[in-house]
């Protein structure tokens, strides 16, 4: 995993405590031993790949074979396979990136993150390592069920009265395994990082309940804080905004949930899951020992505001006895 991205101090976190709690090692690898890899893919590699997404995948027509963008899609398959060689010779089961270490390398790789998500490797984007173990957790929780699982951020917000919702995208890396439709490849420009137009799969999500879950690092202890959603159909075309995403509810409502968020400390990204309910979130803080703050469609801020203050002196005087 690579570390956090500079300026994006809520992304990181106590690594000493997280191994103690969460049972999960966290190392810093510096781009160039990635770049080592990426020189040892051939042309026969990528060309195997390119097959794989021609198979799954609608490709776009300027990404076909022959057309403008091909060589992007090229580069993309060719960072997937470092990516997967680098993982697997590591025996890692998470990665972050972010755009301060792109050097060697074409383009953020959106495309290989999807995939590696899909296969089942933890993500998080901006070096944002708690969410990446989260994803892997979420991903581990949810097998055999059919919901599906990503990493995902609040992007911008859809204000409708009742209806009032948050779009979750990023800037490319979303999984798969959400989409409503089959995938589209596309390549577009991506105005951050300095790098080549990158590749990734454009999709809707289904809609449908689930719970986005993030955990936040309060220098005491860890807090994981979970809020239930309502997935909405997307019928409203996004042509300007060309990466995947999941348009939601946070319940019991937006301005509710967001506030509630907000109180708790929780950041814009999150580990989002159809499958997992309150109860295997319940399940996991008592496992690990942290923290559990759930929003819902039973919260109301005085009665959120109360809990936080009660477990902050719950904490406080837990570790007094500790010591």
């Amino acid at each position: 995993m690579k570390d956090n991205m500079n300026n994006v101090a809520v992304t990181d976190g106590d690594k000493v405590e997280a191994e103690i709690r969460l049972g999960y090692h966290v190392d810093y690898y510096p781009v160039g031993d990635l770049v080592a890899y990426q020189d040892q893919v051939t042309e026969a590699d990528i060309n195997e790949l390119i097959v794989v997404y021609e198979q799954i995948y609608d490709i776009a027509e300027n990404c076909r074979k022959g057309a403008k963008d091909h060589g992007q899609v090229r580069e993309a398959a060719r960072e997937e396979i470092t990516l997967r060689r680098f993982l697997e010779d590591k025996k890692a089961k998470g990665f972050t990136t972010n755009f301060d270490a792109l050097h060697g390398m074409n383009q953020l790789p959106g495309l290989a993150s999807q995939r590696l998500m899909a296969e089942g490797y933890g993500f998080g984007a901006e070096g944002d390592w708690k969410t990446a173990a989260l994803y892997r957790s979420f991903w581990v929780m949810g097998q055999g069920l059919p919901g599906g699982c990503s990493f995902l951020e609040d992007y911008t917000y859809h204000f409708d009265g009742e209806k009032s919702a948050i779009l979750q995208a990023h800037m490319l890396e979303i999984c798969p395994l959400i989409a409503a439709q089959k995938p589209r490849l596309e390549v577009h420009p991506l105005g951050i990082g300095g790098k080549a137009d990158p590749a990734r799969l454009v999709f809707t999500s289904h809609a449908g309940s689930g719970v986005a879950a993030m955990i936040v690092d309060m220098g005491n202890r860890f807090r994981m804080i979970v809020n239930t959603v309502e997935v909405l159909d997307q019928d409203i075309p996004m042509p300007n905004l060309p990466v995947a995403s999941a348009l939601w509810i946070p319940q019991p409502d937006l301005e509710t949930g967001a506030t509630a968020w907000i109180l708790a400390g929780g950041t814009h990204h999150t580990a989002f899951s159809y499958d997992l309910t309150r109860e295997y979130m319940e399940d996991y803080a008592e496992i690990a020992g942290i923290e559990l703050v759930t929003i819902d469609q039973t919260t109301t801020i005085s009665e959120f505001k109360k809990e936080l203050r009660y477990n902050d002196l719950y904490y406080m005087l837990n570790r007094s006895l500790e010591a």
